[in-house]
């Protein structure tokens, strides 16, 4: 059977079971809408977190980053699991003791003040928007490659697929779809890591296929080192970036990751602070068998991506090749008229209206490498997982697989997203400050519009999206650890710390980290282009300023603590408790 065939298979499979799923665990009070009744198991917690985790960004996109970044690409693995490290030590217990059903309520009952909670929740509605808009867009792509259709109705088909087990089951449907989510996207990944370790190095375990030998004995990533610098590219295993850079992006990741309220809004579902500390350590465990091995399915990618097409006649490239032109993630323009794909250290496009695609970046002029020898050829990094499996002529319900995957990773972390949206409007904002009287029927159905809410405008961003939001789509992570970690974890462990500080240090903090985004990331449309890196301050990436903006946060909130009146004693007395590990009641909205 066709690619197509088998795509319209085992994606009708999964759906189905998605919808059945959704049915089934339809949500019947606000308590399951928004935390599934607090009776999540540990362990189906642990895979709902690491499907919840787990993106489109981390399914399609972490190994192509890897693939085209090598060594540098490390600090997406090290910052991406070292937070769950974090959320399990600092966060999740203390959080669940706590018993709210999200961050913003969390943050206002912490700082008795709903300026606190409204503040809160404006850094959670951007940095969710930020970050859905990805994975709608990523739905899109994946559906316009497999399912042969157009992208924009790929993002249209996404948004009704979540809408039903979103608006039906809330985070009670959300949970159950996601341990079915995981399980195939964790399918997806590995089959093909699998077939293609033992096709290239002889060895079925890719973790230890990409360190292994291929035909002739020579070591992987060395052949790939050679064809790097054959090209006119840096070694693969050597890193470009600055030390203190790498520390920066790292950290930057990690607090933003423990800092995500999709994610620490899970930790509310279990019934015991004891089951939120083995669900993050679970959780941990799960995405560990994905993040390890992304790196080899870079490695193996990026070989077989030159190998193929390198030097090649473009007449004789395999048909996957051409099929990806059509969606413009590959483009090839023949600068020297021989017929041959020149693919070398360079930007690939010479600013023709053919190559104007999906990422902004095919606009650039084009250069030549070193040797004087013009690059020919674009390959958008978020291919690399999607194309590998047609790349090493994988069977045909591999490939099919991984679309399956893509979706399943894409629409689980969407739907987790759209929920925090949601809860943050009717929960944080209608039921906490508008109308703290509404009914809890009533809150249930404005919970429900503003899901409807979400998807429209996340729809959007996925079929208009904005030259920014594909730009600082991983810059989510800069937005929460300049947000919210600062302003949670000060709140479990200082008791000194009171409404002003953290009001003042999650203004400062998110503020600065979006001016500095505009500046030297994104520009403004039509009115400025970013700033070029070596005005960046301290040497610091756009990705890693998420630390400098956190260490702002920080300084302000204390310094604006200490320079004001204590907390009332009894919120004194509650920080105190949460500390404590024994007596957490079930997760509760008031």
């Amino acid at each position: 059977m066709s690619v197509q065939v088998w795509t319209w298979i085992l994606v009708g499979i999964t759906f189905t079971l998605y919808f059945g799923i959704a049915i089934w665990a339809r949500a019947g009070s606000t308590k399951e809408f928004y935390v599934a009744g607090g009776g999540v198991s540990p362990l189906a917690n642990g895979m709902a977190t690491a499907a919840d985790w787990m993106s489109a960004a981390s399914f399609i996109s972490m190994a192509g980053l890897i693939s085209f970044m090598g060594y540098d690409g490390s600090v997406f693995l090290m910052g991406w699991t070292g937070g769950y490290v974090l959320l399990a030590l600092l966060l999740a217990p203390y959080l669940r003791k706590f018993g709210k059903f999200t961050v913003p309520d969390f943050i206002g009952d912490r700082y008795y003040s709903n300026t606190a909670r409204t503040v809160a929740v404006i850094c959670a509605l951007i940095v969710s928007f930020t970050y859905v808009a990805g994975q709608m867009r990523g739905v899109g792509i994946v559906f316009s490659q497999f399912l042969q259709v157009d992208i924009n109705l790929g993002v249209i088909i996404g948004m009704a697929v979540v809408l039903v087990f979103a608006f039906l089951g809330g985070m009670k449907g959300i949970t159950y779809t996601q341990v079915a989510q995981y399980c195939v996207l964790i399918f997806a990944f590995m089959v093909p890591a699998f077939f293609i370790s033992m096709q290239m190095t002889g060895n079925i375990i890719p973790q230890i296929g990409m360190g292994g030998t291929v035909e002739d004995g020579t070591y992987l990533l060395e052949k790939l080192d050679t064809l790097h610098t054959q090209l006119g590219f840096n070694e693969y295993t050597n890193g470009s970036k600055s030390t203190w850079d790498v520390f920066a992006i790292t950290l930057a990741l990690m607090v933003g990751t423990a800092g995500l309220p999709h994610v620490i809004v899970r930790f509310f579902t279990v019934p015991k602070v004891k089951d939120a500390r083995k669900s993050a350590g679970l959780a941990l465990l799960f995405i560990a068998i994905l993040y390890t091995t992304a790196p080899a399915i870079a490695v193996f990618a990026r070989t077989n991506l030159i190998e193929t097409v390198s030097n090649n006649e473009y007449e004789q490239v395999p048909e996957w090749f051409k099929n990806w032109e059509n969606t413009g993630l590959i483009a090839w323009s023949d600068k020297n008229g021989d017929g041959k794909i020149q693919y070398v250290n360079g930007a690939a496009t010479d600013g023709k209206p053919k190559y104007t695609g999906e990422r902004g970046q095919f606009g650039e002029r084009l250069v030549s490498n070193a040797n004087g020898t013009a690059n020919e050829l674009y390959v958008d990094r978020d291919i690399m997982v999607l194309a590998n499996p047609e790349i090493a002529k994988l069977p045909n319900w591999v490939v099919a697989l991984v679309a399956a995957g893509g979706l399943a990773a894409a629409l689980s972390t969407a739907a987790g997203l759209l929920l925090v949206i949601s809860t943050s409007i009717s929960h944080d904002l209608i039921k906490k400050q508008i109308k703290p009287n509404i009914s809890e029927k009533g809150e249930l159905w404005a919970a429900r519009i503003s899901i409807l809410f979400a998807i429209i405008v996340a729809g959007l961003f996925g079929i208009y999206p904005p030259g920014f939001v594909a730009a600082v789509v991983a810059l989510a992570f800069g937005l929460a650890a300049a947000s919210f970690f600062p302003a949670i974890i000060l709140g479990i462990f200082d008791k000194r710390m009171n409404r002003q500080g953290a009001v003042s240090g999650m203004i400062v903090g998110i503020t600065l980290m979006l001016i500095y985004m505009i500046v030297y990331k994104t520009g403004l449309i039509g009115v400025m282009e970013p700033r070029p890196k070596e005005e960046w301050w301290f040497g610091t990436s756009p990705e890693g300023f998420g630390t400098i903006a956190m260490i702002v946060n920080v300084v302000v909130s204390v310094v604006i603590s200490r320079m004001t009146s204590e907390p009332p004693e009894e919120v004194q007395d509650i920080v105190e408790n949460i500390r404590i590990p024994s007596g957490a009641g079930e997760a509760a909205s008031h």
